[in-house]
């Protein structure tokens, strides 16, 4: 039997993903190139956020801008989702971390296998969730000693994949990243069972 093609390992047939921001302050960027990547996998995309509405995203520190945010992070459940994208921005992980109901969602998501692709500042929330205790990752430079305090093993690296826990766990460092923190994006939303405990 023949290996896979790269567009057949990574093709997503109808995959429902939750992108999760802040409804102010992601870097825009980080929102749109990974979106339609999996868009273009033939993911459904759904943009949730602490209210449902109007996402102000940012190009650094200048408005870029406005997505509709399908659904608020309240009304949605893990079992709506079967992979979770974090983008990064410096607000926004730092708004979301400070809604419960976001926490709860990421904790459920990661405690109910799913895979999930963070970057940027989005390990925040991870940290907030305890999500990192014993796991490697990799993330803006800034967050490395919130990173180790809670327990995770923090890289310098372009991108990391993390098997070693309930879920797979993809992060990058930057919008640099973007080309690979899209390529392993979609190789584990694609291949989720390729997490071990």
């Amino acid at each position: 039997m023949a290996e896979p093609t790269t567009d057949e390992r990574t093709a997503l047939d109808g995959l429902r993903v939750a992108c999760l921001t802040a409804n102010e302050g992601v870097e825009q960027i980080e929102l749109v190139q990974p979106r339609d990547a999996l868009q273009h996998a033939d993911a459904i995309v759904t943009l949730v956020a602490p209210e449902a509405g109007e996402i102000q995203a940012f190009d650094h520190l200048d408005k870029g801008d406005t997505f509709t945010a399908d659904r608020a992070v309240a009304d949605v459940s893990v079992d709506d989702f079967d992979a979770l994208l974090l983008p990064g921005g410096v607000a926004n992980p730092d708004a979301l971390r400070m809604d419960a109901d976001a926490v709860a969602f990421v904790r459920a998501m990661v405690e109910a296998g799913k895979p999930v692709a963070a970057i940027c500042h989005a390990p925040w929330v991870l940290v907030e969730a305890d999500l990192v205790r014993a796991r490697r990752l990799t993330s803006w430079p800034s967050l490395q000693t919130d990173v180790r305090n809670a327990g995770g093993q923090w890289v310098d690296e372009e991108v990391v994949v993390c098997t070693g826990g309930p879920n797979l766990l993809v992060t990058s460092r930057k919008p640099d990243d973007l080309p690979r923190f899209c390529e392993e994006m979609l190789s584990a939303f694609a291949n989720p069972a390729l997490a071990v405990s």
